[in-house]
């Protein structure tokens, strides 16, 4: 038998909304995730590949509107020389029966859904053993099946699932499905492909998490990818990333101590070239301490860096105020500003207080240094 080469991929999340994003970046991140199609498609004819393996949640809903779907299945189309085979995930899972049906009515002849745990030969020797899920939370683990699972003598076999390895829930909520991490070796496996984590992850020799072509939000860094795979008999298979994705994610940490120009540890952590930062999403998260002055030159920086980003956020409920009275005759010298800018720093250094009363007053001593500094450069 030949070397078996094939994409592995899950969560392309069709039809995600963003709904938590400004309105400026939604419409670009959907129009990503669906040129995450061609991406992949693109990805198996350089690696030489004939099938795309997508590990569920193709869809990020049971009810993707008529658009996102007819444009998927004819993204998929486009190269009939590839096969996608899908299996459903808990975001589209079987229970939507009005989706899959519209699926099998109008999917091209080069995409399989698979809905049974029934082994399938998707090339000669190569056999396809799927867990697509009948419900969003099964409550077992569905790879179980594949232990029995009859393939022929010295066949390939390639598990396909859905679902967490171990139990990420505090309340232990669905700790039935959990996917035994030695599957492949429990079912003689030569590969197991994971969906439902959204990073790559390798769980052993032969299980890998595909991630997802484009990240959704920011625990995740950097682009989103897939898993390019070559499969030969009695050989481990030879797995390598391909950063396939449009957008990236990154959420670091800004450490700033009294003295330090912000602005410029600020620029530091910028990507370079400037002209790439609209494809970016970026989160700071500023620590330590800053005094008022160096809070506003943080505050004027990001300002003026934002626009060039798809996305940009501050964070600043990690960062403390250093107080000082050149800060504070800033706002005035005497009269009520003052009076008021005293007693909001001496609350916000009350440690008797509660840490969300000496935020909201930091707060709000930071807004009126900021303002009044404004209103005297106009």
């Amino acid at each position: 038998m030949t070397t078996f080469r094939f994409i592995h991929s899950s969560d392309l999340h069709l039809g995600k909304r963003f709904a938590r994003y400004p309105a400026e970046i939604t419409g670009r991140l959907a129009e990503a995730r669906h040129a995450a199609l061609g991406n992949l498609a693109e990805a198996a004819r350089g690696a030489g590949a004939k099938h795309v393996l997508v590990a569920g949640d193709v869809f990020d809903t049971e009810t993707p509107s008529p658009g996102v779907l007819s444009q998927a299945l004819a993204a998929m189309a486009d190269d009939s020389g590839i096969d996608w085979w899908l299996i459903p995930g808990n975001h589209d899972s079987l229970a939507a029966e009005a989706l899959w049906d519209r699926i099998f009515a109008g999917a091209p002849p080069n995409v399989h859904v698979l809905s049974s745990n029934e082994p399938v030969e998707v090339a000669s020797g190569v056999w396809l053993l799927p867990a697509p899920l009948p419900r969003r939370r099964p409550g077992i683990d569905l790879t179980e099946a594949m232990d029995n699972a009859s393939t022929p003598q010295g066949a390939l076999r390639i598990g396909l699932a859905h679902g967490p390895v171990t139990q990420f829930s505090e309340e232990g909520e669905g700790g039935d499905m959990v996917i035994a991490p030695d599957r492949a070796v429990r079912a003689g496996l030569d590969y197991l492909g994971l969906g439902d984590w959204h990073g790559q992850m390798r769980i052993g020799e032969r299980t890998w998490y595909s991630g997802t072509p484009e990240f959704t939000d920011f625990r995740h860094s950097g682009r989103g990818a897939c898993l390019s795979v070559s499969l030969a008999p009695g050989q481990p298979p030879e797995v390598a990333p391909v950063e396939i994705g449009q957008f990236a994610w990154r959420a670091t940490e800004l450490a700033l101590l009294p003295g330090e120009g912000p602005a410029g540890a600020l620029e530091a952590l910028l990507p370079v070239p400037r002209s790439a930062r609209r494809n970016h999403l970026m989160k700071i998260v500023a620590t330590g301490r800053a005094s008022l002055a160096e809070q506003a030159a943080l505050t004027a920086a990001v300002r003026l860096a934002e626009p060039e980003f798809g996305h940009f956020e501050l964070v600043t409920d990690q960062l403390a105020t250093e107080f000082d009275l050149a800060d504070l005759d800033a706002i005035d010298r005497a009269g009520a500003l003052r009076v008021a800018a005293e007693r909001l720093a001496a609350h916000a250094a009350d440690e008797t207080q509660s840490a969300k009363v000496r935020k909201t007053a930091e707060a709000a001593l930071n807004r009126l240094y900021s303002y009044l500094q404004e209103e005297g450069a106009e």
